[in-house]
């Protein structure tokens, strides 16, 4: 289906086709034995050229958990291009090697252009404030898990909306089912940048609206996408230190939620997750990790045309959480 495909953004990937990746997903989070040896012989490399902890090791955990390897850097500093390389020969010399690459840069555009040298698949794990594609098979997997579908949900997108990568792929994704709507909640110098409104939500006919306090909207939303304030994407820091404490989700505020409200958090967390929520039934964000891990699982297996790929129908899942309910397709709004 997907075989030596390059992932660079959620649109790379037809609704059909995320479908069919969450049902392998799925059944490898059901039988996970079946899938521990299909990438045998096969090699990934995660080229990291910006911090990270949760991407890379899911990275890597995914393609282990495969039966495969995994070489790489996660320190730019230990690479070439301190030497002065460009990144067009360091993608050309690493495709020589391995049959996959992951890579994560602080340069929007940076993983189009790897795609456009490399002679193996490139999955995109983050470009500046761009795209974040695999962020989204995480958050899309999850939610299927605790609301068991995508489709007719109210989701609040809450703090750091201008430079979240993980935001803009997410809202990418869902427009793309139907009857989302979209709670935009953030001070007016963090608001969602104007090309997600005009040439996402209402090309789609995506309902949304925009907020500045998290108390305005939290009683009505099915799943809420909390963010940090990203230090690294402020040139000012004094910008940063009034901004990073706009939202804080805290008991207080999750008194006023629903029930059955689904808290979701890409991490890391700073301070605008209150430790005290992280016993409440509806944080997800730590089982979002798992998930994630599984995600990444049926798309490298997929990238690489593994064998056999065949999941069975998909199922309820629990990789630290039950599904809610049985019945696909969502509440109705």
């Amino acid at each position: 289906m997907l075989k030596g495909r390059h992932i660079i953004e959620p649109g790379d990937l037809s609704t059909r086709e995320l479908d069919r990746l969450f049902g392998l997903a799925e059944d490898i989070i059901k039988e996970p034995e079946k899938y521990k040896e299909v990438c045998r012989g096969k090699i990934l490399a995660t080229l990291f050229f910006e911090p990270s902890t949760r991407t890379r090791l899911s990275f890597e955990a995914a393609m282990l958990r495969l039966g495969g390897s995994t070489l790489g850097f996660a320190d730019p500093g230990s690479s070439s291009t301190t030497k002065g390389e460009s990144l067009t020969d360091t993608i050309r010399v690493v495709s020589s090697y391995a049959d996959a690459i992951a890579m994560r840069t602080p340069k929007e555009g940076a993983a189009l252009l790897a795609s456009q040298v490399s002679s193996v698949p490139v999955i995109n794990a983050g470009d500046g404030g761009h795209h974040h594609p695999t962020q989204t098979l995480t958050d899309l997997l999850t939610i299927r898990a605790y609301k068991g579908s995508t489709e007719g949900l109210t989701i609040g997108l809450c703090g750091d909306l201008k430079f979240g990568r993980t935001v803009h792929s997410l809202c990418k994704a869902l427009a793309r089912y139907p009857r989302n709507r979209f709670v935009l909640i953030s001070p007016p110098e963090l608001e969602i940048p104007d090309y997600i409104i005009s040439r996402v939500f209402k090309p789609s006919g995506v309902q949304f609206t925009q907020v500045r306090r998290l108390e305005e909207a939290i009683a009505d939303l099915d799943v809420l996408y909390m963010t940090r304030v990203q230090k690294e994407r402020f040139f000012n820091e004094q910008d940063y230190v009034r901004l990073k404490d706009s939202y804080v989700l805290d008991a207080e505020k999750m008194n006023i939620a629903r029930k059955d409200l689904t808290v979701l958090h890409p991490l890391p967390r700073v301070n605008e997750i209150a430790t005290e929520i992280d016993s409440d039934p509806r944080a997800a964000y730590f089982p979002q990790v798992k998930y994630g891990m599984f995600a990444r699982m049926a798309l490298i297996a997929s990238l690489l045309g593994v064998d056999g790929l065949e999941p069975e129908k998909p199922m309820e899942i629990d990789a630290g959480k039950p599904a809610r309910g049985g019945a696909r397709g969502g509440k109705k709004k």
